[in-house]
């Protein structure tokens, strides 16, 4: 107990680190998510295809697979460029490294996501909203996108907890991150079962925590049919 107290601020600091991480891949993940949707619902073949390729392909690699991918193939994509034009190397962060690759990952999930919940809206209602003399762009924003909000939901909260949980292998990296930290300091203090165990407490936590706040934004989204029900 002792040695946890005594390492207990480095542990917190691996924490945030981790949360910090899988805010920001959610946030890439939410626009490449909403770009792979419209793209797959588009008219445009061009658009369509590249959707649809990003959604097949992304979706059938492992995440440590895609991060060594961003981490070293894009770090020596990133220098080649920039020795092209005659400026100097720069390494890639690890943190970004792991913003990168896990919301590119997830970003293909929730374009499946979003596309799910705009076809489930009735088209019907778009059409009342044109009828109205509400243009494209206003029908849109006023009528469709509160209910694919809605309906995009709780598969958005699944997402969420699976992606959370990838941030593990951002340690290989060496990010140092709740696993780097908490490994770090088990093989020092040679008991890494006690510091891992405090791993799982956290991220049980994380996901815990989540899930209270997910299924009462899902309560609030949802209370108006509710009590026209």
């Amino acid at each position: 107990m002792g040695d946890l107290l005594r390492y207990a601020p480095i542990l917190l600091t691996g924490a945030l680190v981790t949360v910090a991480l899988a805010l920001s891949a959610l946030l890439l993940a939410t626009v490449l998510g909403a770009l792979g949707a419209a793209g797959k619902l588009s008219a445009s073949p061009v658009a369509h295809g590249a959707a649809l390729a990003y959604t097949t392909l992304v979706r059938g690699v492992p995440d440590i697979v895609m991060l060594l991918l961003v981490y070293f193939g894009g770090q020596r994509l990133l220098n080649t460029a920039l020795d092209a034009i005659g400026l100097p190397a720069v390494d890639l962060p690890p943190f970004l490294a792991g913003v990168l690759a896990i919301g590119f990952l997830y970003g293909a999930y929730l374009s499946e996501t979003f596309r799910g919940a705009y076809l489930t809206v009735p088209r019907g209602q778009a059409d009342a909203g044109k009828a109205l003399g509400l243009h494209r762009l206003a029908v849109f924003r006023t009528v469709m996108l509160p209910q694919v909000v809605r309906f995009a939901l709780p598969g958005y909260a699944n997402v969420w907890q699976v992606l959370v949980k990838s941030t593990a292998v951002v340690s290989v990296i060496g990010l140092e991150d709740l696993v780097g930290r908490a490994n770090d300091v088990g093989k020092t203090l040679r008991e890494p079962f006690l510091f891992l165990i405090v791993v799982l407490a956290v991220y049980l936590l994380i996901t815990w925590v989540s899930s209270l706040a997910l299924e009462r934004l899902e309560r609030r989204a949802t209370r108006g049919i509710a009590d026209a029900r």
